[in-house]
């Protein structure tokens, strides 16, 4: 007869062994989230107090920045003559060009700088004239004065020094490209590609979306995002908003309510992306202070909370083409 510490023992043996039977399965590991980005770009970039604001921006918060640069803004008064937009005579532009010589020695310096620092400088065309029916030779014609006038700037100019390695940087620097009032047309989306850029961000969406690329261009699209007490859909621009809330004339009495309204607009189309799909986001502004400033204020309250977020990164367009096709884009910081 078996002792009855061997049966106990028996018992317990039988009663883990069915335990273990009838266990749950471990859970599946659940994926861990993308980091959410942010895409923050500039257009024009013409004023200079402007630069140093937003690389100031971008040190506090460790983001990096696309700059469009329209190129008229690298030549003086006298020097305007070097660029003959499509269809017109030498020296015109829609807005208009640098005050003076130290203007665009002053600009350069920023541009210098922020190239450096790991920004993104992309090209927003030269006159900022409305190109939707342009054919893919005057666009090509158009890329030609950028590349042309941003190499040569400070020859065409007479400043001096020019930068030790300027003709290289210059030759590498500018991979994409933003349409001038978002004005697009089949011929632009030829011509990119024989231009040799890698992207375009002259796009609208109703809401985020994931950038395809097509052609060997990834084209990008400022989202329309939600804002204001009816919630009604606004392209995530800030001269969008300004036409929204002033119909585009200055009301600085409003500044603070219009800046509250961008804030709450931004950081809810932001939420909405981090606790969902993580889509990019884009934002778009100018170096204008519209409405007193309020853009630039909501700007900057909201990229000093969501840039700092460790599963978040503001990046350029840049940035992100590179790591998307690293085969085709140059190595830049971010």
């Amino acid at each position: 007869m078996p002792r009855p510490s061997r049966i106990v023992a028996s018992l317990v043996v039988s009663l883990a062994t069915a335990g273990a039977a009838f266990a749950d399965p471990p859970a599946a590991p659940v994926a861990a989230k993308p980091k959410q980005i942010v895409i923050i770009s500039f257009d024009s970039a013409r004023d200079i107090s402007q630069w140093k604001r937003s690389r100031a921006l971008a040190q506090r918060t460790g983001a990096h920045f696309t700059y469009f640069l329209s190129c008229v803004f690298l030549l003086s008064p006298e020097t305007r003559k070097e660029y003959t937009a499509p269809g017109k005579t030498a020296g015109k532009s829609n807005i208009g060009f640098a005050s003076s010589k130290q203007e665009v020695a002053d600009r350069l310096e920023q541009i210098n700088l922020a190239a450096s620092e790991g920004h993104d400088i992309g090209s927003h065309g030269c006159g900022h004239f409305d190109g939707k029916d342009w054919s893919k030779a005057d666009w090509l014609r158009e890329f030609r004065a950028f590349e042309h006038i941003l190499d040569n700037a400070y020859a065409i100019n007479g400043i001096e020094p020019e930068p030790k390695g300027w003709h290289d940087l210059a030759h590498k620097m500018v991979v994409g490209f933003r349409a001038p009032y978002l004005s697009t047309s089949p011929a632009l989306y030829e011509a990119l590609p024989a231009a040799g850029l890698l992207f375009d961000a002259s796009g609208v969406s109703r809401g985020p979306v994931q950038p395809p690329t097509s052609n060997g261009i990834t084209r990008f699209s400022l989202p329309q995002i939600p804002e204001g007490p009816a919630s009604r859909p606004v392209i995530a621009m800030d001269y969008n908003l300004y036409v929204r809330h002033s119909g585009g004339f200055e009301r600085p009495s409003k500044a603070k309510e219009f800046e509250n309204r961008t804030y709450d607009a931004f950081r809810n189309a932001f939420d909405a992306q981090y606790s969902g799909k993580r889509i990019p986001l884009e934002l778009g502004f100018h170096f204008t202070l519209m409405n007193d400033g309020a853009y630039w204020n909501a700007l900057e309250r909201f990229a000093s909370e969501v840039c700092v977020k460790a599963d978040v990164e503001c990046i350029s367009f840049r940035d992100y083409v590179s790591r998307q096709h690293p085969d085709e884009s140059a190595s830049v910081g971010g």
